[in-house]
């Protein structure tokens, strides 16, 4: 991975409006970039919030439909959550990590190891006075190749786009962005074997570059009501093989937190 000239810009694209289910999100975010004035180039990036993806793709959920089990009532009461949502979390999860009181960590069905499942009511609208909660894209690795299919043929340039969330982390507070889909560029960037600055060959250094880039671009999307859900990014340049995000999930039996 490489910085032309050292230099790396962020840019967030203003005038995207509330996506809804349904929406053309390709279409309404090549309309922004244009009226932007940017032209994406190759090896330039496009990072895209995850909850707009999710909105577009429809994937909501009517807590009036939903009937808690006997296992989301034990866990809501456990930690504080209305049951039924518990539930929906329960579905998205292939097994609860850990839980206390106003936590729920659970790897969600695509790996991730994240609080809540990514099951969100925050951003989202309410309609006729109902609850619903907005889940995670289907699958953020071809959300993010169906998006960059649509970039390349609008601008003709090979870009890459990059679908971030915000995580928490073991041993840190707070909450970062992270990469969940990523298609055109190395999401993961195997070092080991490459020399260090004394030529010393690295044993195991491997580089998160898509949750980087990520992390940088939700200084510019903001947590609460920024409604900037699209970063674009020029500067990077790198010659390794694309990776998709799911390169950057680590397997459980690495894992030392479970």
């Amino acid at each position: 991975m490489a910085i032309e000239g050292k230099t790396v810009t962020f840019t967030a694209v203003p005038g995207i409006p509330l996506i809804e289910s349904g929406d053309d999100l390709g279409a309404i975010l090549i309309d922004s970039v244009r009226r932007s004035g940017i032209a994406p180039r190759d090896r330039d990036v496009l990072i895209v919030a995850q909850k707009v993806v999710s909105k577009a793709e429809g994937r909501y959920v009517d807590l009036a439909a939903v009937v808690p089990s006997a296992r989301a009532r034990e866990l809501g009461a456990a930690v504080g959550k209305d049951p039924r949502i518990v539930e929906v979390i329960l579905s998205e999860a292939r097994e609860v990590v850990r839980y206390r009181d106003g936590v729920l960590v659970v790897e969600h069905r695509l790996g991730f190891v994240m609080a809540n499942a990514g099951v969100d009511q925050s951003n989202i609208r309410h309609p006729d006075g109902g609850e619903r909660v907005l889940l995670l894209p289907q699958d953020p690795d071809a959300s993010c190749a169906a998006l960059k299919a649509r970039m390349d043929k609008a601008f003709g340039a090979d870009v890459a786009v990059v679908i971030n969330d915000s995580f928490g982390r073991p041993w840190r507070n707070g909450v970062v962005g992270v990469a969940l889909g990523a298609a055109g560029l190395p999401a993961l960037l195997d070092l080991i074997g490459a020399p260090d600055l004394f030529g010393r060959a690295l044993r195991v250094t491997e580089v998160a570059v898509a949750d980087e880039i990520a992390a940088a671009a939700s200084l510019l999307m903001g947590q609460t009501d920024g409604a900037l859900p699209l970063v674009h990014v020029r500067g990077l340049a790198w010659d390794a093989p694309a990776r998709n995000a799911a390169s950057l999930l680590r397997p459980r039996e690495r894992d030392l937190f479970r």
